[in-house]
């Protein structure tokens, strides 16, 4: 019965490793010292360093509360998983890994690196450039990728026409810019994108509008769920504030 439990206890453990890519003298141990192997990396593979990223993810709330949903134990296991086997979607994970933690060069370091895989779709990573250079306000790389991506079938659902439209902005090229905001200026959705289109054409003194938007944004936020009204509560506030200086 014993050597039934160590054989099983030992399985585990070699499941473990090589499910999770670890340091492969971890086999010597689990093998040739059955129960002292397997209980070292037990405590030392799984529940030290669960609890260790546990510690690391918390750590990153404190100082960064906008980088929450990115822990610094997932963006390691990311890095850990490229640096064993250098794959497209390994790479794409960690850029996207990196763009939600804000770091927007490191993102941009890895998506140009997938870009040179001819062999993929890259309207992804041209678009996650698009929205990493835009945060970095470099608007020439901005314009520079979200150039020939308006034929693309998910052009219009993405993001990238706001990016895009802004860039366009910052470059004095207002009429274009103006016809990137409109495509994304559709009833009870992009919230803050038509808030910052409003915004846009109050610099551009067209109140008038600016007006017919805000109030459209007014209405329709009266009418959302409990739930949105709390994820778009400051956008809400904004919407209101506006409305009372047109």
């Amino acid at each position: 019965m014993y050597l039934y439990l160590i054989i099983a206890f030992q399985g585990f453990c070699i499941y473990h490793l090589f499910k999770n890519r670890k340091s492969f003298y971890w086999i010597f141990a689990i093998l040739f010292l059955p129960f002292i192997g397997c209980v070292t990396y037990l405590v030392t593979q799984v529940f030290y360093k669960r609890n260790s990223e546990q510690v690391s993810g918390n750590l990153a709330t404190v100082i960064e509360p906008s980088k929450k949903n990115v822990s610094l134990g997932k963006i390691k296991r990311l890095e850990d998983q490229l640096d064993f086997a250098d794959t497209y979607l390994n790479r794409i994970n960690l850029a996207e890994a990196y763009l939600e933690a804000h770091h927007y060069a490191k993102a941009i370091e890895h998506y140009q690196i997938a870009l040179n895989d001819q062999t993929q779709n890259d309207f992804y990573v041209k678009a996650n450039l698009v929205e990493s250079y835009y945060h970095l306000k470099d608007f020439d790389q901005v314009l520079a990728y979200s150039s020939g991506l308006q034929d693309h079938k998910e052009y219009e659902k993405s993001k990238i026409p706001f990016f895009y439209g802004m860039a366009l902005a910052e470059n004095g090229k207002t009429e274009e810019a103006i016809a990137q905001f409109e495509i994304l200026d559709k009833p009870y959705s992009n919230y803050n994108e038509r808030l910052a289109f409003a915004n846009f054409l109050v610099r551009l003194e067209r109140n008038k509008d600016a007006k017919a938007l805000v109030d459209e944004l007014s209405v329709e936020m009266q009418n959302m769920t409990a739930t949105n009204k709390q994820i778009f509560k400051a956008t809400i506030q904004d919407v209101e504030k506006l409305k009372k200086s047109l």
